[in-house]
């Protein structure tokens, strides 16, 4: 495969990533209940739930990482497990357990990454520069991984994602224990990403963030999606956290209930 993921192929039809009635357990715990879900071609799409919800579960099945019991997902027209190799081509996944081969530099790192995918020099050396420059580790480019800050890691793993011009992005909670300024140049590369035509699925807990960043949202909770659409369809004129808490908060008991909290 060349320089980029897509390379040689024409766009595909339909949805970026298309999922139907994709179904795990675990022994008697059932993750994922039947979960059908589309994201349009160029749309940033947030995927939000309570902890244990099946966000990271269904995200694995989505990109090879993890075998449904039941239903199908497709990527940029091609079923990821029928045609397993030619759909991770045209994906990047920066996945929740992130673990990286931290006794190589940064630049390493990105280098081994793209030889692996078959990128040919001198397009792989420039594209390395490329984003470890825009991505603020040009000068911890030489640095080994293991010495990386938590931003630093989610950062290098974004460009490990991003290397191959993939037409879909999977992020599983890219901003969990990221400092502001990474947390605002990972932003900016989605947003850039995005506008060029990029699809990204992104999990995540901050509705905030899901509100200012993404064109449409999915809710889901016992392994069940309740509400997609636009945010703005989903919000329905409230904040999305509102909208997320009546859609998942059944059962939860009032903090005035804690009468006793606080007092001597």
């Amino acid at each position: 495969m060349g320089a980029d993921a897509a390379a040689g192929h024409g766009p595909g039809h339909g949805p970026a990533v298309r999922l139907r009635g994709l179904v795990k357990r675990f022994g008697p715990v059932q993750a994922v209940a039947g979960i059908d879900l589309d994201v349009g071609r160029g749309r940033f799409l947030g995927l939000v739930g309570p902890n244990g919800a099946g966000k990271t579960t269904t995200l694995s099945m989505a990109t090879g990482l993890l075998r449904p019991d039941g239903g199908t997902a497709e990527v940029d027209g091609v079923d990821v497990w029928r045609d397993p190799l030619e759909a991770k081509r045209r994906t990047g996944v920066l996945p929740e357990g992130l673990r990286l081969l931290e006794r190589l530099s940064g630049g390493e790192l990105l280098t081994f990454t793209g030889r692996l995918r078959g990128m040919p020099e001198p397009a792989l050396g420039q594209r390395v520069a490329d984003l470890l420059g825009t991505l603020g580790l040009a000068d911890a480019g030489p640095q080994l991984v293991v010495d990386y800050s938590t931003g630093m890691r989610k950062k290098v793993a974004l460009a490990c994602a991003l290397l191959h011009n993939p037409p879909v992005l999977f992020l599983d909670e890219p901003f969990e224990a990221v400092d502001p300024v990474s947390a605002r140049t990972i932003r900016e590369v989605l947003r850039a990403y995005t506008g060029r035509g990029g699809t990204v699925v992104l999990s995540s807990h901050v509705m905030e963030l899901v509100e200012r960043l993404c064109d449409d949202v999915a809710v889901i909770a016992g392994g069940r999606v309740l509400a997609a659409g636009t945010v703005e369809q989903v919000r329905g004129g409230r904040p999305l956290e509102e909208v997320f808490v009546d859609l998942v908060g059944g059962g939860r008991r009032e903090a005035s209930e804690l009468g006793w909290l606080g007092t001597t």
